[in-house]
C-alpha cells in the first residue's frame, strides 16, 4: 500500500493550505483532495450533516484505494471525527488549533483563536481550551464570512479587510500577542491578519504540524512511499458551477484540473 495516494478532504478550499504543506513534506506521495465547495461553508450546518458528507468523502476515499486520510477541516474534525475512527481501519489525521505551541510562545499569556461557530462549540475543542486553561488565557472568536471571502478567491478586499478588522482588533483590545487560526481557510487570509494585527502579534497555524503527523504516521505503518520522483496531485470538487477550477487554480498557484466529485460512490 506504499504506493497508494493519501486523501485529504475539506468543506471547500480551505484545506488547500494544509496540502500545501503535506506536497512540501511528503513531495513523494500522490495526492487526492476533495473540496465540498457546494456544501461550504460546514460552519454553519448541523453535526448531523457534516457527519454524512465526511462519511461519503471518506467512502469515496476509500473507493480510490488511499493508504491515510487527512481531514483538512477544523469545523469537520469537531463534529465528525470522533465517529468517523472506528468505522475505518486506515490512518485518519484530523486538525488541531495550534493553542500548543501559541501557549508556549506568548508573552502576554493571551492567545485569540480565530475559527468557524461549530469548531469552537464542539467538545473536541471545548476539551483542548480547557487543558490549556491554566497556562494562558484563551480568546475563540467566531468569524462568520471569512469561509465564504476564500472561497470567492476573495483574499484582500476592502470586505475581507473590514471583516478581519472587526474580528481581529477587539483580541489586541484584549492585550492577545499570539493568534492561532483554527480554520484551514484563513491560511490564505495570513498576510493580511497579519498586517491588521500588527507586527508584534505572532500568527500561527496548524498546517506544518499536521503534515508532520501524517509523515510519522505513515512511518509507523510502514506506508511511506519509497519512489524517488514527486508524486502527482489530482482534485475534486462538488461544485458544479465551474468555479471550483479558478479558485483552485488561484490558491494552489498553478493551472490544474479538477473533476467533479461523484453524488455517489460506485459500489
Amino acid at each position: 500500500m506504499h504506493t497508494n495516494p493519501i486523501g485529504v478532504f475539506d468543506s471547500g478550499v480551505g484545506g488547500l493550505s494544509v496540502l500545501r504543506e503535506i506536497r512540501k513534506q511528503l513531495p513523494e506521495e500522490d495526492l487526492l483532495y476533495v473540496a465540498d465547495s457546494a456544501h461550504a461553508p460546514y460552519g454553519d450546518k448541523p453535526k448531523e450533516f457534516i457527519l454524512e458528507r465526511s462519511t461519503a468523502i471518506i467512502d469515496f476515499f476509500v473507493h480510490q484505494n488511499v493508504k491515510a486520510i487527512v481531514v483538512a477541516c477544523n469545523t469537520a474534525t469537531g463534529a465528525a471525527v470522533k465517529e468517523l475512527r472506528p468505522k475505518y481501519t486506515l490512518p485518519i489525521i484530523a486538525m488541531e488549533p495550534a493553542v500548543k505551541p501559541a501557549s508556549e510562545r506568548s508573552q502576554t499569556g493571551v492567545i485569540g483563536v480565530l475559527a468557524t461557530s461549530r469548531t469552537i462549540d464542539s467538545n473536541n475543542f471545548q476539551i483542548l481550551f480547557a487543558r490549556f486553561a491554566n497556562q494562558v488565557n484563551i480568546l475563540p472568536k467566531a468569524c462568520p464570512g471569512l469561509v465564504e471571502q476564500v472561497e470567492r478567491g476573495d483574499l484582500c478586499s476592502d470586505k475581507t479587510r473590514a471583516l478581519i478588522a472587526q474580528y481581529v482588533q477587539p483580541l489586541l483590545e484584549q492585550n492577545v500577542d499570539t493568534i492561532v487560526l483554527g480554520c484551514t481557510h484563513y491560511p490564505f487570509l495570513a498576510p493580511l491578519i497579519q498586517e491588521i494585527a500588527g507586527s508584534s502579534v505572532t500568527v500561527i497555524d496548524s498546517g506544518s504540524a499536521i503534515a508532520r503527523e501524517l509523515k510519522s504516521r505513515l512511518g509507523k505503518h510502514t506506508l511511506l512511499s519509497n519512489r524517488s520522483h514527486h508524486g502527482s496531485v489530482q482534485f475534486w470538487s462538488s461544485d458544479v458551477t465551474g468555479t471550483a477550477k479558478h479558485i483552485i487554480s488561484k490558491l494552489w498557484e498553478a493551472e490544474i484540473d479538477v473533476i467533479n466529485l461523484p453524488e455517489r460512490v460506485p459500489a
